[in-house]
């Protein structure tokens, strides 16, 4: 089957986490349903209407939110003089536990695509006891050898628009960290420059989809362009602040949370994963699934990095299925 039919939330408002961020959340589906909440990717991409259609309505009180900095949350990091230095994963993890308390929720399914599976998968192993199955697709695990790999790495698979992402950069800071490097632009007190950087960041970010289609809407709006770019690059350049210390650090060349993978133990989950995803290219989702005990990792042949792709999709509805009904996913064996 495919996806659920579109459905509007039955609950929405704003959520005061602190440190003058307010996030906005919203629920759907059945309010007396398994709770399950989304984490959308980015960091900074803001929920979607089109990830509550991976869920039954009747079956499920879908939780989904804006993360600090984008969408409806304010202040937007769009804004030159919204403070970055309260939008950390430690400030993302300790909105959840809020929002989950707001809602009045003891347990919840946990679903992340893209920054929101490296985010789900930190929250699972520092809060174990409130995620009760985690569904993961597009899977990333905000590792300093995956930003590598995608701001350095896939250069040599898209050597021209490589050189025309570089080129913005000044050119003694052309060998080093390129997401730092973008995100000094970005923090530019002139404009200018920093709507040259966001336009450079966001091309380079199309120029390396692994499928069609390539083009990003709404990459075009210029607020939405701005608040992507400053925040990814502000997460990029600092180990996703998951205490790594960049290239390398506490985490080492793996990373914090696939080193931490052995934490996961007795909570089930389900990997969903394309097979054109550049991410693979580390193997970084078959290392985390093989570490993982109660995993399963499903890939898809036709598929990139796009949890949207109509046989992604089919997989994602058929897990989020398979846990309403309180059935755990049997880990294909290994050899």
């Amino acid at each position: 089957m495919g996806v659920y039919p579109e459905i509007e939330p039955y609950d929405h408002g704003m959520l005061d986490v602190g440190d003058g961020n307010r996030i906005h959340w919203e629920t759907c589906g059945n309010p007396e349903g398994k709770p399950a909440v989304v984490l959308h990717g980015g960091p900074g991409s803001g929920k979607s209407p089109a990830l509550r259609r991976c869920f039954d309505p009747d079956a499920y009180r879908i939780v989904l939110f804006d993360q600090r900095g984008c969408g409806r949350s304010t202040p937007h990091a769009s804004d030159y003089d919204t403070d970055m230095s309260v939008n950390t994963t430690a400030h993302l993890l300790a909105d959840l536990e809020r929002l989950r308390g707001h809602l009045g929720i003891e347990r919840w399914l946990v679903w992340g695509v893209s920054w929101g599976s490296a985010l789900g998968l930190r929250y699972a192993q520092t809060h174990p006891g409130v995620v009760t199955e985690l569904v993961l697709t597009a899977v990333a695990t905000g590792s300093d050898a995956e930003v590598t790999l995608l701001t350095r790495g896939l250069g040599k698979l898209f050597p021209a628009a490589f050189e025309e992402f570089r080129a913005l950069i000044p050119e003694d800071e052309r060998d080093g960290n390129l997401a730092a490097a973008y995100n000094r632009l970005l923090e530019s007190p002139d404009r200018e420059t920093r709507e040259r950087a966001a336009r450079a960041w966001t091309d380079w970010e199309t120029a390396i989809a692994s499928a069609p289609p390539r083009s990003v809407p709404r990459y075009e709006d210029p607020v939405f362009r701005m608040g992507f770019a400053r925040t990814v690059t502000h997460y990029w350049a600092n180990g996703h602040f998951f205490g790594e210390g960049g290239e390398g650090g506490e985490g080492g060349e793996e990373g914090v949370v696939l080193r931490d993978a052995h934490l996961l133990a007795g909570i089930p989950g389900t990997l969903v994963q394309g097979a054109l995803d550049p991410g693979n290219l580390l193997g970084t989702v078959w290392r985390l699934h093989h570490a993982w005990p109660g995993s399963e990792l499903l890939m898809v042949d036709d598929a990139g990095h796009n949890a949207g792709a109509p046989s992604m999709a089919e997989l994602l509805v058929a897990a989020t299925d398979r846990y309403a009904r309180g059935e755990r996913a049997k880990a294909p064996e290994t050899e």
